[in-house]
């Protein structure tokens, strides 16, 4: 993975490379600066001896790349209703897109205009957060599981490792009520699309009781601190444990047995984009299988374009991690659009359960207790005394 490309590769990459869509004329679009927010981490851009893909879709189309990162669909979410900034490009996830389809947020895509589409696998069109495949271009698809150390972890089947006391002080946790909850639901046994606010509180009990040993709630943060074994075990996403494994050989990907998250991410055009028909160039050019798969091979996620397999490293494209088998995806379950209520309702928990003590609650009701009975014994001295202090005046 991420090894140097030859330049004959190189060259035949960028003679076979997609030119504009025939319904934009290149002259009007050249020159024209399209804005991109993606996840941190998320494209091959240079580093490694891997291919910049957005210096080399600029060759390609004359358009500029304003390219900009966030680090969670929340922030994303946030970014976009607040307003201020204007972006052409955007790669949400599955719920994250049926939310802001919802909400009127995104503009429908001109099909016209993204010949490539053709080249995505039947499995990931008409999916539940766009079901007529309107405002959405699947980019990956990822599962969610545990990383943990060798070193330091023994090997883990279960969600509850990062509830074990051992690890206290070197488990990190994800920095999102989604992520966040759906871990408390599988635990539980619930769905992580519930709404019962019985079930949400309960979650949410489950996720204070795991404060005291958190060292931190992280996101794009997660590599160093993996890497450079400052934490040994957190839960994250399957194509970053990829790239940090590289860093660091010792670490390890589990797939919990009570169940986890499969999750497709994908390129929208929210309302608002200045620049509709070179964003969606853009997302044409992501499109093409030998992009993607070049951009697979450096991220580790896993490609919805079964033809860009043909041009990754054949360690990345037959990886158990990268594609698990049926067996182990048969335990996985998909976010789903949640109503406004429960986003709020779980909003206002997670604030909660990160502004809490931290404390479990068999902890809470210990210190309570021994309040009381510091309280009641400085009472009795007291009494004691007045009496004492009574009598001598009599």
């Amino acid at each position: 993975m991420k090894r140097i490309l030859s330049l004959t590769l190189l060259v035949l990459m960028l003679a076979s490379m997609l030119v504009l869509p025939a319904s934009a004329d290149e002259n009007d679009l050249s020159g024209t600066t399209i804005n991109v927010y993606n996840w941190g981490q998320y494209i091959s851009d240079g580093t490694d001896g891997s291919i910049d893909l957005n210096a080399e879709f600029t060759k390609a189309t004359g358009i500029t790349v304003n390219y900009m990162t966030f680090d969670s669909n929340e922030t994303l979410y946030t970014k976009l209703k607040t307003g201020g900034s204007t972006y052409d490009v955007i790669i949400p996830s599955d719920y994250m897109i049926a939310r802001l389809a919802a909400e009127d947020m995104l503009l429908e895509l001109d099909f016209d205009n993204i010949p490539n589409y053709k080249y995505v696998d039947e499995a990931h069109k008409n999916k539940d957060y766009d079901p007529e495949n309107k405002y959405s271009v699947p980019y990956t698809w990822g599962t969610v599981g545990i990383i943990y150390n060798t070193k330091f972890v023994e090997e883990p089947t279960s969600w509850d490792i990062l509830w074990d006391p051992r690890y206290s002080g070197k488990i990190l946790m994800f920095n999102n009520p989604r992520d966040s909850f759906a871990i408390a639901e599988f635990m539980l046994g619930y769905s992580i699309n519930t709404s019962d606010p019985a079930e949400l509180d309960a979650c949410a009990k489950l996720l204070a009781e795991q404060k005291p040993y958190v060292q931190n709630y992280v996101m794009d943060q997660i590599y160093d601190k993996m890497i450079r074994e400052e934490a040994y075990v957190a839960p994250y996403y399957a194509g970053d444990y990829l790239m940090m494994a590289e860093d660091n050989p010792d670490l390890a990907f589990c797939f919990p047995e009570e169940g986890f998250n499969a999750f497709v991410d994908a390129m929208c055009i929210p309302v608002g984009a200045e620049n509709k028909a070179a964003a969606e160039a853009y997302i044409n050019f992501m499109c093409d299988p030998e992009i993607s798969g070049r951009n697979m091979d450096f991220l580790g996620y896993s490609t919805p374009i079964s033809e860009a397999k043909q041009y990754m490293d054949e360690a990345v494209a037959s990886s158990e991690i990268a594609y698990p088998s049926d067996e182990t995806l048969a335990r996985s379950s998909s976010f789903c659009y949640l109503e406004a209520e429960t986003t709020q309702m779980m909003d206002s928990l997670w604030n909660d359960v990160k502004t809490s003590s931290g404390l479990p609650i068999g902890s809470l009701v210990g210190i309570i207790t021994v309040f009381a009975v510091v309280f009641l014994w400085f009472g009795f001295r007291y009494i004691r005394n007045k009496r004492r202090m009574a009598a001598r005046y009599k």
